[in-house]
């Protein structure tokens, strides 16, 4: 297998692992009748799910799991531009493959209903009522901290190690904070695969949204990976 398709190959398991594991707690374990695990244990849920998938796969492809990961790593220069593709499109098959494979568990359920299955969203797909404007700002600041704690974590000069450890908590830190405001993306992928299922049954505003989750967590994406090279410059040796 050549080395552009193992990769991908992880990236793509990996993505589908965080989407089934964050997304499968909000859909099936959030709001669970008195036993429900509520906002923090769907934060937990997509920690846990980064933190081993990169133990999982992340000596094969850097664990990525996010196209706002990879375009940010691409702009700190530790990712190569000519990868950026086909991670990008393993990355969102994977969230997709995910999102359906969620549905095709929940329509087992007596009485089930799809609802906004996860989806990420402004106005009245926000958990809170958050408007567009607010969203995006949250979408940009998240997501160029969650790039500063990767590039930080995995940093040559960094304990070594550790890094999945602190990108899995800090993205549960992140969960805690964005997932009020619009159910949190800070991963394209993440947000492309819940809104097809929410736009196939009934709900196209998940859709119709959709590129909100893709410009802002790039955007920030882009950000992150800049401040940090700009910031912290690899010592010259």
């Amino acid at each position: 297998m050549s080395s552009i398709l193992k990769r991908s190959s992880a990236e793509f398991l990996g993505t589908f692992w965080l989407v089934f594991g964050g997304c499968g707690a909000a859909i099936y374990s959030a709001a669970y009748p008195s036993l429900g695990i509520g906002f923090a244990g769907v934060a937990l849920a997509f920690g846990l799910t980064v933190l081993t998938g990169a133990f999982a796969f992340g000596h094969i492809s850097g664990a990525h799991f996010n196209p706002a990961v990879s375009v940010g790593l691409w702009a700190g220069k530790r990712f190569p531009a000519i990868d950026l593709v086909p991670y990008i499109v393993a990355q969102t098959l994977g969230a997709i493959a995910a999102a359906y494979t969620l549905l095709i568990i929940l329509v087992h359920k007596q009485g089930y209903g799809v609802g906004n299955f996860a989806s990420n969203g402004y106005g009245f797909l926000s958990p809170s009522g958050f408007n567009g404007h607010g969203v995006a700002i949250a979408e940009v600041v998240l997501t160029l901290f969650f790039l500063l704690i990767i590039m930080g974590a995995t940093d040559s000069r960094a304990p070594k190690g550790f890094a999945p450890v602190a990108i899995g908590l800090g993205l549960t830190l992140i969960h805690l904070i964005g997932i009020p405001i619009d159910n949190l993306s800070v991963n394209p992928a993440r947000s492309e695969g819940p809104a097809l299922v929410a736009a196939q049954f009934g709900n196209p505003l998940a859709l119709h949204q959709l590129w909100v989750f893709w410009v802002f967590p790039i955007l920030g994406g882009l950000l992150g990976g800049f401040i940090y090279r700009f910031l912290f410059p690899a010592e010259e040796k």
